[in-house]
């Protein structure tokens, strides 16, 4: 509580409406009563978000002879005590309500990109700078590591990464052995002396004259990278701005850490997910075949596969496991592997393939199911037989006909006692491409399943005849189509997988 007489008042409403955005200690420096205090107990606020609000004691321990009396001043005053516990408590509701406003905007930020521009952004505004650039570089030497600039081209960054290591703000926190979180301060770059010469010319071909660098390092999160602000003439930042940055980076650091973790366990979960897939695809005469796999952080269900087969047959087959993460990427790897060993004993029968599949997923998965597309192609012949398990259709491309396959109608893997539906047989025409795709390229569209399957139809519809002769140009074309503006690499919990199969 303060202990203030009762002649002064403190006008809240008249604080908040005040907006004055001065700081602490701009508040005491300008503020500060001169000689002897009111017959008041010097106030000692709460901290505040880490700000130590402690009155510094006057500086005098006696008392000087009794000054002539003067008129009363008004709490309104310049130099009555309210005034300066006005001041001083508007700064520190300034000060908060930015620290508030930048956190939150750090904290909706979802990708380590986005954080990181987040950052070079929130501490340009703090510090008073214009550029800046963020080196990410953790400690662990797991990675990534990556460089990020505010208001520097990728050219610009590549003349800064010119200068030697050692000789750069950044170069110098990242190589600290002691652990130490001190800023680098050079208020006056191009005046220094002993500054590396290549530095030198660096700061006068991209015209900045001072730095501050801060690490972005935390005793839990350990070192992460540095920040570097830099400035257009000398200058550096004032106690209260190095204050607020230094509250923020702390605050940044913890976030970063936090999407760090997930950015290595995405990678890593897509890494398996594309190692379980085909490394490549078989040469198989009389057919081409390209395949496009869209994995999303969450993802890794969706699976692929192309298997030659006796007596120049062809394998093609498409599938989905129910789930995301790495658990559903290893329930793929193993149905995967397992649909392979029943194609090569008999699968010159989708149906029977299909069927041995439900039975282990019944009996090894009991809590998921699995849709699935199994296509036995005899390219000498331009033959196909299939069956499809709670799967969509596959589309055949032409320069005639543009059509769905008609398939049997039949529940998922897992979801019977017993599966069993008829397979059927069709016979693509020369330079007819059938195309293969799981349940992601629909979903991802946003749209019912009714209008995502009329939007599919018409981008199969619109390949232009130039790239008809190349199944991955159709799949490309397919797929930018039916998911435009970059949904195809956006995070999302589906995965998008397209087999194109082009017979000669």
């Amino acid at each position: 509580m303060l202990d203030i007489p009762s002649s002064v008042r403190v006008d809240v409403e008249a604080l908040l409406a005040a907006q004055n955005h001065m700081g602490v200690c701009d508040a005491i420096e300008q503020y500060a009563p001169v000689g002897k205090p009111d017959t008041m107990t010097a106030p000692h606020f709460p901290k505040v978000a880490g700000i130590d609000s402690t009155v510094p004691p006057p500086a005098h321990t006696v008392a000087p002879a009794s000054p002539a009396p003067a008129p009363p001043s008004s709490p309104g005053a310049p130099g009555a005590p309210g005034a300066l516990i006005q001041d001083r408590l508007a700064g520190w509701v300034s000060d908060l309500t930015t620290l508030h406003e930048l956190t939150e905007r750090l904290a909706r930020t979802a990708v380590m990109d986005d954080a990181l521009h987040e950052v070079l952004r929130a501490g340009a505004a703090l510090v008073g700078a214009r550029r800046g650039l963020v080196v990410l570089e953790p400690a662990d030497g797991l990675g990534p590591d990556t460089t990020v600039g505010l208001g520097l081209a990728r050219a610009d960054l590549g003349h800064i990464e010119t200068v030697p290591r050692g000789a750069t703000s950044y170069g110098r926190i990242l190589d600290r052995t002691d652990g130490t979180g001190e800023p680098e301060v050079h208020a006056d770059l191009l005046s220094e002396d002993g500054l590396d010469p290549r530095h030198r010319e660096v700061a006068a071909r991209l015209g900045y004259a001072a730095s501050f660098a801060l690490p972005l390092a935390t005793e839990a999160a350990g070192r992460l990278g540095a920040a570097v602000w830099l400035y257009d003439e000398p200058a550096e930042p004032v106690e209260r701005q190095r204050h607020l940055v230094g509250l923020y980076t702390r605050y940044a650091t913890e976030h970063l850490a936090r999407l760090l973790e997930l950015e290595r366990a995405r990678a890593k979960s897509r890494t398996i997910a594309e190692e379980l897939l085909p490394p490549r695809l078989p040469r198989v005469a009389g057919v081409q075949l390209a395949a496009r796999h869209r994995t999303g952080p969450r993802g890794g269900g969706d699976w692929y596969d192309a298997l030659p087969l006796p007596e120049g047959a062809l394998g093609l087959t498409v599938g989905s496991v129910t789930g995301s993460g790495a658990s559903a990427v290893a329930a793929m790897g193993r149905l995967r592997a397992s649909l392979r060993a029943y194609a090569v004993m008999e699968g010159e029968d989708p149906v029977a393939v299909l069927s041995d599949l439900e039975l282990l997923l019944r009996l090894t998965e009991p809590a998921r199911s699995a849709t699935a597309l199994f296509a036995y192609c005899e390219p000498a012949l331009r033959k196909v037989v299939l069956a499809g398990a709670g799967h969509s259709p596959p589309l055949v491309i032409g320069e005639r006909r543009t059509e769905f396959v008609e398939t049997s109608l039949s529940a998922p893997l897992g979801m019977l006692a017993c599966w069993e539906a008829p397979s059927v047989e069709f016979s693509p025409e020369p330079g007819e491409t059938v195309l293969l795709y799981t349940d992601g390229l629909l979903h991802r569209t946003g749209d019912p399943m009714d209008r995502a399957f009329a939007r599919l139809h018409a981008a199969a519809a619109g390949v232009p005849r130039t790239i008809r002769d190349d199944p991955g140009a159709i799949a490309d074309h397919v797929l930018h189509t039916v998911l435009p503006d970059g949904l195809d690499a956006a995070d999302s919990d589906e995965d998008v997988v397209l087999l194109a199969a082009r017979f000669e």
